[in-house]
């Protein structure tokens, strides 16, 4: 059995390892790229193609790094339609506080040197050159998998002035007549070596980020994931402040506290595989629909993995749908098996997934909760968090609970 979330905190100490943020970004990438129709590595190798040839260019230190974090994430609005995906996308880049270069880079990557792009029309020097040279990165990658590099330059020269900056263009024809562009980017390299080759170009490889500084990347992510069906509007965001008020409740140190946070916010990052026709379905899941849906717990730990530093976060945002009992999934994990900041996420999740609308019902009360948490409370959910919960909602979201057993004792028996 893999290594669970209670057998982590008996045998490693808390980790003071550093945590980069391309290390973050790059493994978030690859969770983007779970979606329908995505290529796998696709912004990775963009990322590589794209800050050889601003090197070649000699673009500014401070423009290959908003370059670096604009070409990584530049499909983070990716389930929008084009105009949409490129605002929403920039939207987040800047929350993310990775700068208005990179913003605009994301935000104008889909115009076109004529004039004939993307959301707004611009043409020739008007468009970012960051978002210039970002375009024919994209393109370099989208148009030689499962074709050929040489596919990929033909079609460059073929589109120099009508879509593509000629100047870059020439740039890159330039590195690939000496061999220099496609290293690692190839479509037999694998994307461990393209990983590497990225995160050895981070240009804050050896700085260390700060909590705010992820928490807010963890925000922007949950964002995302929320994005994907309107019947998860907020899902995580919830699910993330609702275990953040378990874990207080339940006077867990401000360092568990944070973890729990973080990883409620993260735990549904495996959905990004779903397909939205199983997500929005309003009839019953098949067999292989619901073998598709168990699977997410354990592709949010695969993703989360990635980053070292995150390996308990990982494991815990993993356990979400793992009960007391046995009788939960991935795993089938016991309770033996289950840290308390498991348990808190897990509580959080079922109570945020029951007051949501779905699209086989609406979100139900608290006062059609309840019963089904005292149903679950002791051998499928922990009874301490559930406690909690009811306790933090009647200080936190009184006007969601009925008023007559609105007093924090009258939840507390009837949780038992």
């Amino acid at each position: 059995m893999s290594e669970t979330s209670a057998s982590f905190r008996k045998a490693i100490p808390e980790s003071e390892e550093s945590i980069s943020l391309s290390q973050i970004l790059s493994a978030l990438s690859f969770a983007m790229e779970l979606t329908d129709g995505a290529m796998h590595g696709h912004s990775l190798r963009t990322c590589l193609l794209g800050m050889r040839i601003a090197a070649e260019a000699d673009f500014t230190m401070e423009h290959r790094n908003s370059l670096y974090y604009a070409l990584l994430l530049k499909d983070i609005g990716n389930e929008e339609m084009l105009g949409l995906r490129c605002d929403r996308g920039a939207s987040i880049v800047s929350k993310l506080g990775m700068g208005s270069l990179a913003a605009d880079a994301v935000n104008n990557l889909e115009e076109h040197w004529d004039g004939s792009g993307h959301p707004y029309g611009l043409c020739g020097g008007e468009i970012p050159r960051l978002a210039r040279l970002g375009a024919i990165a994209q393109h370099l990658d989208m148009f030689s998998i499962g074709r050929s590099p040489q596919v990929a330059i033909e079609t460059l020269q073929e589109w120099s002035g009508s879509w593509f900056d000629p100047e870059l263009v020439e740039i890159a024809l330039a590195l690939h007549r000496r061999d220099a562009l496609w290293p690692s980017c190839n479509a037999m390299d694998s994307l461990a070596s393209t990983r590497a080759a990225v995160l050895a170009l981070d240009p804050h490889r050896r700085h260390r980020l700060d909590d705010d500084q992820i928490d807010r990347i963890c925000e922007g992510f949950a964002e995302i994931v929320d994005a994907k069906s309107h019947f998860t509007f907020r899902h995580s965001i919830g699910v993330a402040e609702l275990a953040h008020g378990i874990a207080e409740y339940l006077r867990l140190p401000a360092h568990r506290v944070r973890l729990v946070r973080r990883a409620a916010l993260l735990h549904d990052l495996g959905k990004l595989s779903i397909s939205n026709k199983i997500l929005d379905k309003k009839t019953r899941l098949t067999d292989s629909e619901w073998k598709i849906v168990r699977q997410h717990p354990g592709l949010t730990r695969q993703i989360l993995e990635q980053i070292a530093p995150f390996r308990e976060i990982a494991i815990v945002a993993g356990e979400h749908h793992e009960k007391l009992d046995g009788s939960g999934y991935p795993n089938q994990l016991m309770a033996c098996d289950l840290s308390i900041e498991s348990r808190v996420i897990a509580v959080a999740d079922v109570y945020g997934a029951l007051s949501e609308d779905r699209p086989y019902r609406a979100g139900l009360s608290f006062g059609e909760i309840l019963p089904i948490l005292n149903g679950l409370a002791g051998h499928k959910l922990d009874q301490d968090c559930i406690q909690a919960l009811l306790a933090y909602l009647t200080d936190h979201r009184p006007m969601d609970i009925n008023p007559e057993i609105s007093t924090r004792g009258r939840l507390i028996r009837f949780c038992a």
